[in-house]
């Protein structure tokens, strides 16, 4: 990301840039949209690729660290996934032996938390 970051700021300085951020999202959504009629490995890569590179410009125009924001999911999304494991390990179970109901159960708990 960080890389991308870079490259990003320095079309934007160079004026090679969108007028605001409302016109990035315009083009996640056209992104997201042929990520999804991909056929290949190669074509997913690639449009995985754009995704993220949008990702990026939309945390440039909101003043977002993109790699800050991704630590901060990441440590929340593992107390979150801890709470969904010590739930089920209160009940003898382990998500294989869970449903998805009930884990996606413990997960809104743990949101509450």
């Amino acid at each position: 990301m960080v890389e991308a970051q870079q490259i990003a700021s320095r079309a934007a300085t160079a004026g090679f840039d969108w007028e605001n951020v409302d016109q990035v999202f315009d083009k996640l959504n056209e992104e997201l949209t042929e990520l999804k009629s991909t056929n290949s490995q190669d074509e997913r890569e690639d449009e995985l690729g754009d995704l993220l590179f949008v990702v990026v410009n939309i945390a440039r125009f909101l003043k977002v660290d993109p790699e800050q924001a991704l630590r901060r999911t990441n440590a929340k999304f593992r107390r979150r996934f801890a709470h969904v494991e010590q739930g089920l390990a209160a009940e003898g179970k382990t998500p294989q032996t869970s449903t998805i109901e009930e884990m996606e159960a413990l997960w809104q708990a743990a949101k509450k938390v």
